[in-house]
């Protein structure tokens, strides 16, 4: 089953930001951020010059050249076409900048449509405006000037230094994984500034930096870890890739290769009787976690043994049916094929050229259980200019915005207020994705409220480190408060609709189905509070032949292409995604920006609704084009490992020192001509066999080894130094550990200091999302202590009584902190 996404007015109808106007103007950059606002409801216009703008040309291709990257990330916008050298195109510029409501902008070096035309002018004639510049490391710091591409960024954060095998070198993620993920989160800090504006009636200037949004969301060294890991620090860990496989293991069998997760007690017993209850491993201390990684090289030689001679299929099968986690490894073109996504019409038959079509994700959302997807193609050049500039001819002729939604006018507070002030959310969500949802939302003023109870722990409070609460936790739920709470008393689910009615947003990422089971589902919720958002995420998606399979990030990776691809292309069983944590982080961003939008609908209407989103379809949707590409050349993605495909050099090249790499890539003959000025190799620049892209290819062996010659005779941050300053890019990998010292993020203030009372030390931690010339700063209050705030909670919030709290938790239904616990900790400095 697959339904076209190329037809006008295709749209399943209005969504929560219809009536928000964004003008895109992020060439080559950011453009998903502008496709996902789109997606949500947003009138998106994308402005480009004649000849159309350079993502037009953006690789992969198809075989007439039109660009996959294009197709994908600018589907669900209308475009239009002005001329930078006429005047009259100029004025009709700063016309629709009048009606829009967001902006979004990466000009680098002049912009050719903004000639004459800045964001503080822009914003001194619509104050209003909401205005996002997205440039590669943002317009301060000492890295300003320079320009970077996904492998540069992925060196630079710290990703590399993290994604490979030991003795090998750093692997590149495929796709553009790190730039999405960028994307997402400046979609996030746009809607929260123009919520911001709703409340305070000023727009903003967002000063977004794709270097600090990627050391954000994908992968963060600072942030939750997943629950595997035990709280175990990424800054801690020694150089060289780790040995990581153990975590989720990859085991072949008849047909490919599958992973499992076998963390819980429970999971483990059920795979100890699969295997058929091996003498060796009886011991009941097997069931922790540490204790069977001691010994995973014995268990994995039994686990290997069963799966060995059994299609993938069954063992997903059977797997499901023990209680035991397991996915396959999934190609590209199974993936297209596959009858849980097409099902769910995750994918779709997208119009790449006149009577072209291929298959393409749809995006990972719904709202009130409808796909929010893109609803119409990528615009044809120029293709809605008419219609466009006609709308905003008669918005200044009445002298209204035409595309401000038809709000309350907003009551002027306090520019430092935090945008979410005064809203309530109870956070059932655990382990990362659910943790970070709410902690974004608890960073902007929220009132997050996180609803556990012992005899269903969090993993995320999962520590090997014997530290009460770990670094990891303090990260991904600092500024709550923690309830205790037993949903499977009915009494407590009482309580918790009382909570409900007095609150704005319920947030959970338990499997399908849950909440329902307990009697908390989105009818029964809504009748209790009508303008309540619900927001839940899954690993595969709330509905589908899988909807109920037991998911984990890994097995989302393997389900949705990801693993596969993300190997060393010389080693069939060379994956190399077991230490990573994704798409967790970009499930926060995406999911905040879906309850976001939500809010601001509720602000028309009065009514809230739900929000649910699939993981693996956020996998599948970052990598679009690679699937359109397979659609339409089939088994022509496959794993690349760090060698790039449109131009040489393009890679990863090793540098003076110890586990030392930078990052080199040359775009075209430009870069090219500069590359071999700072390496002093003008014969090469003069060679005419590689004055081409296509030359340069067909002799890659030869320009590599003179780029690498040069480079290892260079420290990393040294050979960065000079490329960047002769205009190529380049970035030396970084290890987590380098962060703090890193001068661009000093400079811009990226870390701030938080103090968790159970650590010795305050931590490093993110200080925002973006610099914003009025978002303030997020508050860094400390994680809580497990039904810390139990009695405060149900004080303020249900008016109980001391002698009400203390009956209630006498008799289960209440939990509250325990008094005595272990006082000694670590020092948090475990390996992997």
């Amino acid at each position: 089953m697959t339904r076209t996404m190329g037809i006008e007015g295709e749209s399943a109808g209005p969504g929560p930001l219809s009536g928000v106007r964004v003008v895109d103007m992020t060439d080559g950059l950011g453009e998903s951020a502008g496709r996902y606002l789109a997606e949500l409801g947003a009138d998106v216009i994308l402005v480009e010059p004649p000849g159309g703008a350079t993502a037009r040309r953006a690789a992969p291709w198809h075989e007439d050249g039109t660009s996959l990257y294009f197709a994908t990330r600018n589907a669900g916008k209308r475009g239009i076409v002005l001329d930078p050298e006429l005047r009259a195109d100029r004025e009709r510029l700063l016309a629709l900048l009048g009606t829009a409501d967001i902006w979004l902008e990466s000009d680098r070096s002049g912009h050719p449509v903004r000639r004459g035309i800045d964001p503080a002018g822009v914003a001194a004639r619509n104050p209003g405006l909401v205005i996002v510049s997205v440039t590669d490391f943002g317009h301060t710091g000492p890295y300003r000037d320079w320009t970077s591409t996904e492998r540069v960024q992925l060196a630079m954060a710290g990703v590399l230094s993290r994604s490979g095998l030991p003795g090998l070198p750093p692997l590149t993620p495929p796709g553009l994984l790190a730039t999405e993920a960028a994307a997402y989160q400046a979609a996030w800090v746009a809607l929260l500034a123009y919520h911001q504006r709703l409340e305070t009636g000023l727009g903003d200037h967002i000063d977004f930096s794709v270097y600090e949004a990627v050391a954000q969301t994908f992968d963060p060294g600072f942030g939750i870890g997943g629950s595997a890991v035990g709280g175990q620090r990424a800054s801690d860990l020694p150089r060289g890739r780790p040995d990581a496989g153990a975590l989720y293991p990859i085991f072949p069998c008849a047909d490919g290769y599958v992973r499992i997760c076998v963390l819980s007690p429970r999971q483990w017993r059920a795979m100890r009787a699969w295997l058929g209850e091996p003498a060796e491993f009886a011991d009941p201390g097997y069931e922790k976690l540490q204790e069977r990684r001691r010994v995973a090289d014995r268990i994995h030689r039994l686990i290997g043994a069963l799966f060995r001679e059994v299609p993938k299929a069954v063992l997903v099968e059977e797997g499901q049916r023990r209680g035991v986690p397991v996915a396959a490894l999934l190609t590209p073109g199974e993936v297209l094929e596959c009858d849980h996504f097409l099902a769910r019409g995750a994918l779709a038959e997208v119009e790449v050229a006149p009577g072209v079509t291929g298959r393409a994700p749809t995006g990972f959302l719904e709202l009130d259980g409808r796909r929010a997807g893109p609803g119409r193609r990528a615009p044809r050049l120029g293709e809605h200019t008419d219609a466009v500039l006609a709308e905003v001819s008669r918005a200044t002729a009445a002298r209204r915005p035409a595309g401000a939604a038809p709000v309350r006018p907003p009551e002027r507070r306090p520019l430092d207020r935090r945008p979410l002030e005064g809203l309530r959310v109870l956070d059932l969500g655990v382990i990362v994705a659910g943790a970070e949802l709410g902690r974004l939302l608890a960073d902007q003023g929220a009132d997050v409220i996180k609803v556990e109870n012992r005899a269903f722990p969090d993993g995320g409070r999962q520590s090997m480190t014997t530290e009460l609460i770990t670094a990891s936790f303090a990260w991904g739920h600092r500024n709550k408060r923690s309830l205790g709470l037993n949903l499977r008393d009915p009494r407590g689910v009482e309580m918790f609709k009382r909570l409900a009615a007095a609150s704005d947003v319920i947030l959970s990422n338990f499997k399908p189905g849950t909440l329902e089971s307990l009697g908390l589902g989105p009818e029964t919720l809504g009748a209790v509070n009508p303008g309540l958002v619900m927001a839940e995420s899954s690993a595969l998606g709330s509905t589908g032949p899988w909807s109920r399979r037991m998911g984990y990030g890994p097995l989302v990776r393997a389900s949705a292409g990801l693993t596969g691809l993300w190997r060393h292309p010389e080693r069939a069983d060379g994956f190399c995604d077991a230490i990573t944590i994704f798409p967790d982080h970009v499930v926060g961003r995406v999911g905040a920006t879906a309850v976001l939008a939500r809010l601001i609908e509720r602000r028309r209407t009065g009514r809230g609704g739900t929000v649910a989103i699939s993981q693996a379809e956020i996998g599948l949707t970052e990598m679009a084009e690679l699937f359109l590409q397979e659609s339409l050349a089939p088994g022509s993605v496959t794993a690349r490992g760090n060698t790039g495909t449109t131009d040489a050099p393009q890679g990863l090249f090793p540098c003076a020192g110890d586990d030392e790499w930078c990052a080199v890539e040359v775009r075209d003959d430009a870069d090219w001509r500069r590359l071999c000025a700072a390496i002093d190799r003008p014969d090469l620049a003069a060679d005419p066999r590689l004055g081409t892209a296509a030359g340069r290819l067909a002799h890659r062996t030869e320009v590599e080894a003179a780029a690498a010659a040069w480079l290892a005779t260079h420290p990393p941050r040294e050979a960065m130094r000079l490329l960047q300053a002769a205009g190529v890019p380049a970035g030396a990998m970084q290890q987590v550990a380098d962060y703090p010292d890193d001068p661009q993020f000093a400079a811009r203030g990226f870390f701030a200091r938080m103090c968790q009372p159970e650590l010795p030390e305050p931590l490093p931690t993110e200080a925002r999302p973006a610099l914003a010339r009025h978002l303030p700063d997020p508050l860094l209050g400390p994680a809580p202590r497990q039904a810390a705030h139990t009695r405060e909670v149900c004080r303020e919030v249900l008016g109980l009584t001391d002698a009400e709290i203390d009956e209630l938790l006498a008799q289960g239904v209440l939990e509250e902190e325990e008094t005595t616990h272990a006082a000694e900790t670590s020092d948090g400095k475990g390996h992997l």
